[in-house]
């Protein structure tokens, strides 16, 4: 029979920082994905406000080219 002792353990041990607990493996992931979901927050808020731009050109050069339409029109038909 063999008189090796079983070795004890060590659950009260303190936890060694390069391993990581799961609690803080759990904290980096979710700092991850919420920078990760910042950013692509960022990004469509971003192309929404330039699209947005966009369409405010579009529609005051489309009103600018409807007034214009509307003076030439009432000019042609103020001649005899």
């Amino acid at each position: 029979m063999s008189s090796k002792k079983p070795e004890p353990n060590n659950t009260n041990a303190p936890n060694n920082k390069e391993e990581g607990t799961p609690s803080d493996e759990l904290t980096v992931v979710v700092e991850e994905l919420l920078n990760s979901l910042s950013n692509k927050f960022a990004g469509v808020s971003s192309e929404i406000f330039a699209k947005m731009d966009e369409m405010s050109r579009r529609l005051d050069n489309l009103e600018s080219a409807l007034k214009a339409s509307q003076a030439s029109d009432s000019a042609s038909a103020s001649k005899p």
